[in-house]
């Protein structure tokens, strides 16, 4: 359970109880958005989905695109991707903007409907860069359209990005990463978010559950990420309580954005490798050995661009379901 489950609950969300008991249906959806994740609120996901499904009944466009998320994500309803995209399609039908530019996004990329969704997630295709270690690339993975999108929604959220701190068990800045980013937790996601992610969790081979919340991290003239591996160590005892409650991290998947920059390329000096996608590029990489043991061969490091700006889609994923965040 998150923090701030156990903290008092602030005045505002003390107002969006009231407002939803008087019956507004937008106090509703700001209520469910945040027992959802437990911002500054109870955690209660089933709870929240609820609210915002009765939202959603009444009318509230908002509350329809936050169904649409929940019933990609399979969180508080089942997972449907007809579901989904129908709720999309309500949501514009009742004058929310952003669904409509998600709608004309997906038709531009050839997801008309519902029954093209499937396709699209499976239909990236795969290359074996390296046996073992595993490193796989997936070219064109995503359209440039998407992509513009995906940097458009992450540039109001950017911040400085952190590290994990084995010793205290918190992130931290650290100088080895000076780069920008923007973490979305599933209620800042959208349809489109979790269309991206079904198709990496597909093309990566694991259940679309394994996947943490994603993160579109920002490289501006020498911001790097230095040599690290993604792997946990569980002697580390912070390490190994993450392992115990979400799993180890057994797999990345970075997708560049963009390619109007030089430099920038993940390297892996151990294996003498290094990537640069194109614009949807994406580079799938496994993090562990077949006993579960890390993989110290996959020591990689994002490179610092020296011209321009390189923007990446990053996927951590874990053997184990992840919690809702």
């Amino acid at each position: 359970m998150p923090e701030a489950a156990a903290a008092q609950p602030d005045a505002q969300f003390q107002a969006l109880v009231r407002a939803k008991y008087a019956g507004d249906p937008a106090a509703m959806t700001a209520l469910g958005a945040r027992l959802i994740v437990g911002n500054e609120a109870p955690y209660a996901p089933v709870d929240g989905a609820a609210l915002i499904t009765e939202a959603a009944q009444q009318g509230d466009p908002a509350a329809w695109s936050y169904v649409s998320v929940l019933a990609a994500a399979g969180v508080g309803l089942t997972q449907s991707w007809p579901d989904a995209y129908a709720a999309l399609e309500r949501a514009h039908a009742l004058g929310d903007a952003r669904a409509l530019l998600q709608l004309d996004l997906l038709r531009e990329i050839g997801i008309d409907g519902a029954a093209a969704i499937a396709p699209w997630i499976g239909g990236a295709a795969r290359e074996t860069l390296r046996e073992s270690p595993r490193l796989v690339t997936c070219a064109g993975f995503l359209p440039p359209a998407l992509c513009t999108y995906l940097i458009a929604r992450a540039t109001p959220k950017l911040v400085q990005a952190k590290v994990f701190d084995a010793n205290k068990g918190v992130l931290k800045v650290d100088a080895m990463r000076s780069n920008t980013g923007a973490v979305f937790s599933v209620i800042e996601t959208d349809f489109v978010i979790q269309l991206v992610r079904a198709r990496i969790a597909h093309a990566a081979q694991v259940a679309a559950d394994a996947l943490e919340p994603p993160e579109v991290l920002h490289y501006s003239v020498g911001e790097s990420y230095r040599a690290h591996v993604d792997f946990f160590h569980p002697q580390l005892p912070n390490f190994a309580e993450q392992m115990r409650v979400k799993g180890q991290r057994i797999k990345t998947c970075l997708v560049y954005l963009n390619d109007d920059f030089e430099g920038g390329e993940t390297e892996f000096p151990k294996l003498g490798v290094k990537y640069r996608g194109g614009v949807g590029g994406a580079l799938i990489f496994e993090n562990v050995r077949a006993n579960g043991t890390g993989e110290m061969q996959t020591l990689h490091a994002g490179l610092a661009p020296t011209r321009g700006e390189k923007w990446l889609f990053s996927q951590w994923i874990r053997s184990k379901p992840q919690p809702i965040a």
